[in-house]
């Protein structure tokens, strides 16, 4: 379960990144923009399809529509008079695809054998080897709540946390506080951006790539970002949800 400490979390530290150029603030500007304008509109176009899915969910269990979670994220700051990485607690919205109240544990449990590649703790906790690095024969999740996660649409409400500026529409996704405990020194480099829905992991491996190769790819966003290359990666993300590429 969570611990009290998880949800008090509001700052947990600075990370350093030379990378902030002149330049690349000016990229941070501009993407800030492109996500407030997006996230707005989006919400807009999508409030018919969120009316549908809160009926929905509503119908296969009973509990809330959104299911909220503390989340790590990184925000800009100033630090010594120079640009750093600020990492700081959210709370990130999806739409709920559990029962209401369940147990973390499992999930917990699958997320440190994870990212330390045990690959017997994780087949022992799925009930037999699978292709795929995430946990699928989990028996929380709900009928609907299914149809949700392999459409990747339970994410949607995550435009709520772009339009408040909590994430970006491209990133590193946020991690959960737990997982931060089995974290490698260099895992922390994927906390040197703002968090986002979607990302090069997701376009590129999605759930088939262990937990260091997830990390090198969100390393690789973070080296090159740029408005061009968020865009290739929000062009190529409808494509990579409906061909359900590493999805279950």
């Amino acid at each position: 379960m969570y611990t009290k400490k998880d949800f008090e979390l509001d700052t947990i530290d600075s990370i350093s990144d030379d990378r902030i150029t002149s330049a690349r603030i000016n990229y941070y500007y501009y993407k800030r923009i492109f996500d407030f304008v997006c996230a707005g509109i989006l919400l807009i176009i999508l409030s018919p399809l969120f009316l549908l899915l809160t009926l929905l969910i509503l119908l296969d269990s009973p509990g809330p529509i959104f299911f909220r979670q503390k989340r790590i994220g990184s925000r800009r700051v100033i630090k010594n008079g120079s640009p750093d990485w600020q990492v700081s607690g959210f709370m990130c919205y999806k739409f709920r695809t559990m029962g209401a109240n369940a147990d973390p544990a499992v999930h917990r449990a699958y997320i440190k054998a994870f990212i330390n590649n045990n690959q017997d703790q994780m087949s022992d906790i799925q009930g037999g080897d699978t292709q795929l690095k995430k946990l699928v024969t989990d028996p929380r999740i709900t009928r609907i709540g299914k149809f949700l996660r392999k459409s990747s649409i339970d994410e949607l409400p995550q435009l709520m946390n772009v339009f408040k500026g909590d994430m970006s529409l491209v990133g590193p996704r946020p991690c959960i506080p737990y997982e931060m405990d089995e974290y490698k020194s260099w895992h922390y480099q994927r906390l040197q951006a703002q968090q986002g829905i979607t990302g090069l992991w997701q376009v590129t491996a999605r759930c088939s790539s262990d937990f260091d190769e997830m990390v090198r790819l969100d390393i690789e966003y973070i080296e090159n970002q740029s408005l061009w290359m968020d865009l290739k990666i929000l062009f190529r993300t409808p494509l990579v949800v409906i061909s359900t590429k590493g999805a279950e």
